[in-house]
């Protein structure tokens, strides 16, 4: 019981701690850090396999494979969004020569 308070209290911290890290990031640097929170879902995802892969119960099993889902649409969607925002900084004129 106590292992569970305590994940939860870590989790609480590191929401909070996240946020107040991530409000004050300027405009200017949401790119590179879109980036570098891009290469961490991808440790995620993989920590949501190696979970899955040592579940024992169909409730693990199942509370992983969200995990997964949820991890790889995240980084997928990361990388997605990341392309996009790179797009808007290319030049609208193509030089032909």
């Amino acid at each position: 019981m106590i292992d569970g308070f305590l994940a939860l209290y870590i989790f609480m911290l590191a929401a909070f701690c996240g946020h107040e890290i991530i409000a004050k990031v300027p405009v200017i640097l949401h790119t590179p850090l879109m980036s570098g929170s891009n290469f961490v879902h991808g440790i995620v995802l993989v920590g949501a396999m190696v979970a899955l892969g040592h579940a024992d119960t169909n409730i693990e099993r199942t509370i992983g494979f969200i995990g997964v889902l949820l991890g790889a649409g995240n980084a997928a969607g990361g990388y997605v969004v990341t392309e996009r925002m790179l797009d808007m900084f290319k030049s609208s004129s193509r030089k032909e020569g």
